[in-house]
């Protein structure tokens, strides 16, 4: 037996300014072959379980790509095109396929990125069963189903689950293979744009949803995966989706997913996050500091790079500054120039340098970058081995690293937009992020199973970036209207099909 392992991993923000060529994948461009094994072979990715999963079975294993890049604007045409044509050229001679895939990639050329991805490898083997692994916020399609035998998303968010997920793909897949199984698809889209803060799956609706999930799992369904769509995507249908898989029987899928879409559908309201005003989460951090002997974390959710954002983004760092907060570690802000500045400066310097607020975006108002002046402290070439629990033992790659020390701040500047992931995004510069009073991180979600531990709490905080829960900065033009919250009046009956 031949199979086919592959990964292409992008969520797409399509107001997003960040550009997104074939070098946006990996270091410098995907891995292939050997390497794309290599890569994910002992990490904890989809892609990973696959491998695994084929070697258990003595299976010869085809690994044409492993391509994954920080979420940001659509994916150019060229890099497109050159990821998917790696995957169908290798399809010839295979007798299975097991794709790790993010869900959400939007391209300039497609809409639908994984869609006509699966269509292509499906025209290349129409026999061959295919499995299909996604992140939990995928924007699910019709042509995602019919084009897929298997699909399962993570479970987790945070996703701590990478690897479980792609292990149940290919658990199924060989059910199917060795006919243990008769996978069947069914699922459900109401027209809901749902909040990343709102899709965490330790609270609220979203809790809710995945427990109705496992349940159903428990009942006998061979998978169901709840999957919260990422709406920062200028599509038809960037919506909370049901993916139920059964062991041929429709009927049950039907009902399963009908079920569980309806009680998202009722809870919807709590599926929706309203930030407060700017100004009043720095207030409320500021109180939170009297007395704590442990840093206070403020997450730049407006300006998360792991939604697209550009990193660059000074609206947090201007408002602590103005209510007068001191003890600040800052970042990582993307500032390639500034980093440049500092790295011809030389560590030791006294610099005045303009920072942030330089990548134009259509859905935000242009400010001006902000002048400092402080001492440079540390550069370096901004790598690190991330510690977990989220792509534990991977290396990150932040480009050049420099650290500006204002006497107020200390500011972690970079080459590329980068998540912190890691303790390791400061300790690799030379800052204890344990020392700091307040940590100003332009995250959203990853940081926490790392910094909630060593923090005395937690504001979120929304900047108005390209990341904004504010939806009314976004023209959605695209969008399949009526859809809740952009129509309040919004109504929705589940049929047979998605809707």
């Amino acid at each position: 037996m031949k199979i086919l392992i592959a990964r292409m991993n992008h969520e797409t923000n399509t107001f997003s300014p960040v550009a997104t060529p074939l070098a946006a994948f990996g270091c410098n461009g995907p891995n292939h072959g050997e390497d794309a094994l290599n890569e994910n072979k002992g990490m904890q990715t989809a892609m990973a379980a696959f491998i695994d999963a084929a070697e258990r079975e003595h299976a010869g294993i085809v690994t044409p790509i492993s391509a994954s890049a920080n979420p940001s604007g659509p994916v150019e045409a060229a890099a497109y095109d050159a990821i998917c044509d790696a995957i169908v050229a290798a399809a010839t001679g295979c007798d299975a396929v097991m794709l790790d895939l993010h869900g959400a990639m939007v391209a300039e050329n497609s809409n639908d990125g994984e869609g006509d991805l699966l269509e292509r490898v499906r025209a290349a083997l129409p026999n061959a069963p295919i499995a299909v692994a996604l992140d939990l916020h995928g924007n699910v399609t019709q042509k995602m189903i019919d084009n897929a035998d298997v699909i399962v998303s993570f479970k987790t968010y945070p996703h701590v689950d990478m690897y479980e997920t792609g292990a149940h793909a290919a658990r199924l897949l060989f059910d199917l293979i060795h006919g243990k199984a008769k996978p069947l698809i069914a699922w459900r889209q109401p027209p809901l744009l749902t909040h990343t803060l709102r899709s965490a799956t330790a609270e609220g609706a979203m809790k809710r949803a995945v427990e109705a999930a496992r349940a159903a799992e428990a009942d006998g369904m061979l998978a169901v995966s709840v999957l919260s769509g990422f709406s920062l995507a200028d599509i038809e249908a960037p919506c909370i989706s049901v993916v139920v898989v059964s062991n041929g029987e429709r009927e049950q899928a039907e009902a399963v997913a009908e079920r569980i879409a309806r009680q998202i559908w009722n809870d919807r309201e709590d599926f929706v996050y309203r930030s407060a005003p700017l100004a009043e989460s720095v207030a409320q951090a500021a109180a939170l500091a009297h007395g704590a002997d442990k840093p206070v974390l403020l997450l730049d959710h407006g300006d998360n790079c792991m939604s697209g954002g550009t990193c660059d983004t000074m609206d947090l760092l201007e408002e602590a500054l103005k209510q007068k907060l001191e003890g600040i570690v800052s970042g990582p802000l993307c500032d390639p120039q500034a980093v440049a500045a500092l790295m011809a400066a030389g560590v030791g310097s006294t610099v005045t340098v303009t920072i942030g607020n330089k990548v134009a975006s259509s859905a935000v108002i242009p400010r001006p970058p902000v002048a400092v002046t402080g001492v440079v402290r540390a550069l370096t070439d901004g790598e690190y081995v991330i510690s977990g629990p989220t792509y534990t033992g991977q290396r990150a790659f932040m480009g050049r690293a420099a650290v500006l020390d204002t006497g107020t701040v200390k500011l972690v500047m970079t080459e590329r937009t980068h998540e912190p992931w890691d303790l390791g995004v400061f300790e690799s510069v030379g800052i204890d992020p344990r020392r700091a009073r307040f940590l100003l991180l332009k995250s959203r979600m990853y940081c926490r199973p790392v910094f909630v531990p060593i923090a005395a709490a937690l504001v979120e905080c929304d900047s108005r970036g390209v990341t904004s829960s504010d939806y009314g900065l976004f023209k959605f033009e695209h969008v399949k209207r009526p859809v809740f919250p952009l129509d309040a009046q919004t109504e929705w009956a589940p049929t047979n099909e998605a809707s």
